[in-house]
């Protein structure tokens, strides 16, 4: 299975650093992902790179345009069709890992990176159909929210980890968060490793990891044990 995500963006240079390195990195070079971004700007509306206007009714910011950015989504149309036309944007569904699983077996993912004050309303209404937020904070863009959307997919395709079960372990799989982890030296400035981790005994490690991390989500995020 192989996934691409095309990303629409006017600002390009953020997003070379998050994939070309690590994990994203290796899916890449193993073709089990494949992330192209695209500069708005090649769909300006004029020859000095026009994307963006001020909005209708005044104030603060500017808003990128309804035309270059359906000219852009309606070309990488033509090329392939997609699954999701996904907006990163404050106001959007809040990301998580469930979300995560289910785009990760999607086959082609397309993100609008926001900027400015956003999108014009009629380009999500008409083009977009997922919307997504990170968190409720706002960035100066949606290019590095959207590095955390095809970070977060990317490591749960088959074969992109090298230990396949690795991700099923993660936080939030089964909303619970990941039990502490533990590696050599088994004694640290007098604090020893749990002697379970020690005796050899999977089926006690996985009980042993299970009731550690359900403390742990009691702890730190009952919120998630409410379905909340």
């Amino acid at each position: 299975m192989s996934m691409t995500i095309d990303i629409i963006t006017v600002v390009p240079e953020l997003l070379e650093g998050p994939f070309s390195h690590s994990i994203l990195k290796r899916a890449r070079n193993k073709g089990l992902l494949s992330v192209k971004t695209h500069n708005l700007r090649k769909w300006a509306i004029n020859k000095h790179a026009q994307v963006d206007d001020y909005p209708y009714g005044g104030g603060a910011g500017m808003v990128l345009m309804c035309e270059p950015l359906a000219n852009a989504i309606e070309e990488l149309q033509q090329e392939k069709k997609f699954d999701e036309i996904i907006y990163m944007t404050p106001d959007g569904h809040r990301f998580d890992q469930q979300t995560a699983n289910q785009l990760s077996l999607k086959g082609n993912l397309l993100i609008i990176c926001g900027h400015y004050k956003g999108i014009d309303e009629r380009i999500r209404q008409r083009f977009v159909t997922m919307e997504i937020s990170i968190g409720d904070y706002v960035l100066s863009g949606g290019e590095l929210a959207a590095a955390v959307v095809v970070d977060t997919i990317g490591r749960l395709i088959p074969g992109v980890l090298s230990d396949e079960t690795s991700a099923l372990f993660d936080s939030f799989q089964d909303n619970l968060l990941a039990p502490p982890v533990y590696t050599r030296p088994a004694s640290f400035r007098g604090d020893s490793v749990p002697e379970i981790l020690l005796q050899g005994d999977p089926k006690k490690v996985e009980e042993w990891r299970y009731e550690q991390s359900l403390e742990r989500t009691r702890t730190r995020r009952p919120d998630l044990l409410r379905g909340e």
